[in-house]
């Protein structure tokens, strides 16, 4: 973990992925757990702030930038984090904002999953983060979307191909590699939809080697 003071009032933590294992945090926790957000954000800030000059401040900003191997974190005097109601929203669209997506493509497979056309869906449990990881290392969808959920301590990636659109590979195909790192499961996209925690929608596929390459 690196630090660096911008100026009197902004602090600039580059924070790794060892950093944050060895700290209990995954990148998808700061997408959507806000107690660990909150516990995580304020640790850093008690072990870079020797001089407890921003800790005695009333009033506390967090942003965070995603990069490569981990994300940078800029600390700074001003908006309270815990009494900013906005402050997560405000933290995912900064997220979000960093990952180049092609809105037109993504409108086009909705559009295609609400009309009459051929799909095939298949919901994938995997045992951990790691797996997630390395499954979207290897499968790239031809044309389908990707949704990951966290529910009971696992991890399970829903997967709807556009059975129509499929030319260079089948949908066989491309669930047997998804096969090599997680198993089938009986749990379906209704309970997922219902009782689960949806991390990544659409495309986690792409946000996944976008933030771990």
């Amino acid at each position: 973990m690196e630090i660096e003071h911008i100026n009197d009032d902004t602090i600039r933590v580059i924070i790794e992925n060892t950093d944050l294992e060895e700290r209990g945090i995954t990148f998808l926790d700061l997408l959507g757990n806000q107690k660990k957000i909150e516990k995580f954000f304020y640790s850093i800030l008690e072990e870079v702030d020797i001089d407890e000059e921003f800790q005695e401040s009333e009033a506390v900003t967090f942003q965070v930038m995603p990069n490569n191997n981990g994300l940078e974190l800029f600390i700074s005097k001003g908006t309270n984090f815990k009494d900013d109601d906005d402050s997560l929203d405000t933290l995912k669209e900064q997220i979000d904002d960093n990952i180049n997506q092609n809105e037109e493509s993504l409108d086009e497979i909705d559009e295609y999953a609400k009309g009459d056309n051929t799909t095939k869906e298949v919901v994938i449990a995997l045992e951990g983060f790691e797996q997630m990881v390395s499954l979207s290392k290897s499968l790239f969808l031809e044309s389908g979307i990707s949704t990951l959920y966290s529910y009971k301590n696992r991890y399970y990636l829903h997967l709807t191909f556009f059975v129509e659109e499929m030319v260079e590979k089948t949908s066989d195909e491309e669930i047997a590699i998804a096969l090599e790192f997680g198993n089938k499961t009986n749990t379906t996209p209704e309970v997922l939809n219902e009782y689960a925690e949806k991390i990544m929608e659409t495309n986690a596929l792409e946000l996944m080697r976008y933030h771990f390459k």
